[in-house]
């Protein structure tokens, strides 16, 4: 009897210590604890951010057509009041509609592994390149049938390189100047560059890590508000977007999975995040499934 309840005893002592293992491994705890902060003073946070819990789900797991898989970054272009994304696998510059269709295709000679893309100005884009870390600022027109990475302009960074775990994300701060680049993983990291993509000799290039209180495993995207100066950040293993202020705090969250927000079913893979004008968000999912999320 003794024996039984010594075995019962340290059975339940394992199960504890491995709950405890997975907390700490998925950031259960710290998440648990942003999301008791993010209600208990919603009030005063909603006046001042985008307060992603009031989004919903409008268009969800559509499947964008004419593209077989590796559909893994996204970008709003208000010149052609489109989406921009590329694909890996078979690497292509593509344009996608408001709603999700594919309008255009051009092949990417010589990118490695791109892996996101960034609208700068009319035209011009960054796409990151992860596993070698570079960002080359490519040039497109109605004229454009292929897009060379022999012919942009290339910025190579050897910050923490580990393979395929790079560069994931980038957005753009257009009044600042700014290009924030997201590292995967290992360790997640935000890095802010001043200088890039920006062509003239004069300029010269500056790298600062900024500061954010991420409890995310990962990072695949970031999107940049201009009216409030915040940045959105989406995690691919922790299915989630999270709101940072100016000084890299968290504010608010969107969990992309069944019963959140609207969602019928978990977001698989997502990888792309993007934001029209009106704040209306668009994401974007590997295979190739195409979200649209409005308040």
């Amino acid at each position: 009897m003794r024996a039984s309840k010594f075995l019962l005893a340290a059975l339940l002592g394992v199960v504890v210590l491995l709950a405890i293992a997975a907390g700490i491994h998925y950031r259960l705890f710290e998440r648990g604890w942003f999301h008791l902060g993010q209600w208990h003073q919603a009030e005063q946070r909603q006046a001042s951010s985008l307060w992603l819990p009031d989004y919903r789900a409008t268009i969800q797991g559509k499947v964008v057509r004419g593209i077989d898989d590796d559909l893994s970054a996204l970008t709003f272009d208000p010149d052609r009041n489109s989406l921009i994304a590329v694909t890996n696998g078979n690497p292509h510059w593509l344009e996608l509609s408001l709603e999700g269709d594919l309008l255009r295709a051009i092949p990417l000679v010589g990118f490695g592994d791109p892996e996101a893309i960034e609208y700068i100005s009319e035209g011009v884009y960054v796409i990151s390149d992860e596993r070698l870390q570079r960002l080359l600022r490519i040039q497109v027109d109605e004229q454009t049938t292929v897009i060379d990475a022999a012919h942009a302009s290339q910025l190579s960074l050897g910050i923490d390189r580990n393979g395929n775990k790079g560069f994931e994300g980038l957005a753009y701060d257009t009044a600042g100047k700014r290009l924030f680049v997201a590292k995967e993983r290992n360790p997640v990291r935000i890095y802010e560059i001043s200088g890039f993509p920006y062509a003239e000799p004069t300029l010269s290039v500056q790298i600062s890590e900024h500061e954010a209180r991420l409890f995310v495993r990962d990072l695949s995207s970031l999107q940049f508000d201009e009216r409030s100066g915040h940045l959105l950040a989406l995690s691919d293993e922790s299915r989630l977007v999270v709101e940072l202020d100016t000084s890299g705090r968290p504010l608010s969250s969107l969990l992309l999975k069944r019963g959140q927000h609207g969602l019928e079913a978990d977001v698989p893979q997502p990888e792309g995040l993007a934001m029209a004008m009106d704040g209306t968000l668009y994401l974007v999912s590997e295979p190739n499934l195409f979200y649209v999320f409005r308040k």
